[in-house]
């Protein structure tokens, strides 16, 4: 039996969690997961939902866990699904009141970056992988807003060009890590039905202006992404000359460089701790003799003994 006037029962006392504190509901909150709180607590009630919104709980958003821990599906591609990540940066923005200093996610556009440049000057890590639809522009206003970054992501980003590199290097002379890989064109079938087929036809051809911009003016990387760019020799060295602290570079796919390109550049970087070279399988049936010439040649040129057909 109910005991009403002690408000308890058989089982034990009931509680009204949503007539905690607020700084009760923030404490508790504190422990809960980003997805957590967005999936559940958000929708339990008002007072909850609008503990959800305190600055404190909002200075990181990572949904980058979220999509490594996940198969990627052609719905991430499409227009539907680019509101609906654009719409809860947005919202992370608004409530981290200049406050957020960490943003991943992916499939994002120019309509949330806009606003992350206008009120996170504060940010330190950008992280936007996937996200077709942001460009150039944006990206200068990233530049001049937020100058304190250390970290920036724009892998399989295409819209964006060496020129925004360029910009970002300049306004921010913070950044170490900086993350430009490409999909990999040279056998792109595991894209295929995932990626839009114009999208993947879209892959930057310049890499050497992209080295370019990275070497001129990102002197402080320590670590670099680079798979499957289409830098040549050229570039390679411009990085090397340019990023002479360089602890970590991922050259894996670039099918531009020769093992011998990769040691000349690489032996004036003392610091350099990691290197990821361009080994991979391709089946022969990708290439066509008449390009490449003899299958002698195209091992050597990119360094495929080890993976013999």
């Amino acid at each position: 039996m109910d005991d009403k006037e002690g408000g308890t029962s058989e089982s034990g006392p009931s509680h009204d969690w949503g007539d905690m504190t607020h700084e009760c509901l923030v404490n508790i909150l504190s422990r809960v997961s980003l997805e957590d709180r967005w999936r559940g607590a958000m929708l339990v009630c008002k007072p909850w939902l609008h503990a959800c919104k305190e600055p404190c709980l909002n200075s990181v958003f990572d949904l980058e866990t979220r999509f490594d821990s996940s198969t990627e599906l052609p719905r991430y591609w499409t227009p539907e699904f680019e509101r609906k990540i654009d719409a809860m940066l947005l919202s992370v923005v608004a409530w981290s009141d200049g406050s957020l200093t960490e943003i991943r996610v992916r499939h994002c556009s120019n309509r949330s970056l806009s606003l992350v440049s206008e009120r996170c000057p504060n940010l330190q890590v950008l992280s936007i992988k996937s996200s077709p639809h942001v460009t150039d522009e944006v990206i200068a206003k990233i530049a001049s807003g937020c100058p304190n970054l250390r970290e920036l992501d724009i892998s399989y980003c295409y819209e964006i060009s060496h020129e925004s590199m360029a910009l970002i290097g300049r306004h921010c002379p913070k950044l170490q890590v900086f993350r430009r890989n490409l999909m990999n064109w040279l056998d792109p079938s595991q894209h295929h039905g995932i990626v839009p087929g114009e999208y993947l036809d879209a892959c930057p051809q310049d890499g050497d202006a992209d080295a370019t911009a990275i070497g001129k003016f990102m002197p402080h990387l320590l670590h670099l992404e680079l798979r499957f760019s289409k830098l040549t020799a050229k570039g390679l060295v411009l990085i090397s000359e340019g990023c002479s602290d360089l602890e970590y570079l991922d050259l894996s796919g670039c099918a531009n460089v020769t093992s011998r390109d990769i040691a000349n550049a690489s032996s004036s970087l003392k610091n350099l701790k990691t290197i990821k070279r361009p080994n991979f399988y391709i089946p022969r049936s990708v290439f066509h003799v008449e390009r490449y010439g003899h299958w002698r040649l195209y091992d050597e040129r990119f360094q495929t003994d080890a993976f013999r057909i």
